[in-house]
């Protein structure tokens, strides 16, 4: 799995993929250290949006994020992800843990959602953290599909 986060062509395929509107890889990049640094734009069409989100900001969501890999160590690799809404107050961060298990592997995330909007913003976090959550699940299958083509 390692060797899919570790390679431009997966994150291009991904993104054509489970991408949504309009993705684009804005970076690719890898460290001296062996780090890899990915940034993405995706989209989320203003139909596609919880009612709550579209009240509060209206129109297509615009996200920036980054995911970044370190270089397997003992049959681990950690990263960071990061995902911000353009125009909003809302932000996303979080580690994740790439491990061994048995003869496969298996990644495991932590993060948060955070959008600082008095009075609503709790709702919306709920909100952005349900979406994101399904957004791994897909993005996940898209790599076991990916890993055995």
């Amino acid at each position: 799995m390692h060797a899919a986060f570790t390679n431009e062509q997966y994150w291009r395929d991904r993104l054509a993929q489970v991408g949504g509107s309009n993705p684009e890889l804005t970076d690719f990049s890898v460290s001296d250290s062996g780090t890899v640094t990915v940034a993405m734009t995706q989209s989320i069409l203003a139909a596609d949006l919880p009612p709550m989100v579209t009240m509060v900001r209206p129109g297509d969501l615009v996200i920036k994020r980054t995911a970044t890999w370190a270089p397997l160590e003992g049959g681990q690799a950690t990263g960071t992800f990061t995902a911000e809404v353009e125009g909003t107050p809302a932000r996303v961060t979080g580690t994740q843990t790439l491990a061994t298990v048995g003869e496969g592997s298996a990644v495991s995330y932590d993060g948060a959602a955070e959008v600082k909007i008095p009075l609503v913003g709790g709702k919306i976090e709920s909100a952005v953290a349900d979406e994101i959550v399904k957004l791994l699940e897909r993005e996940d299958e898209f790599t076991g599909q990916w890993l055995a083509g």
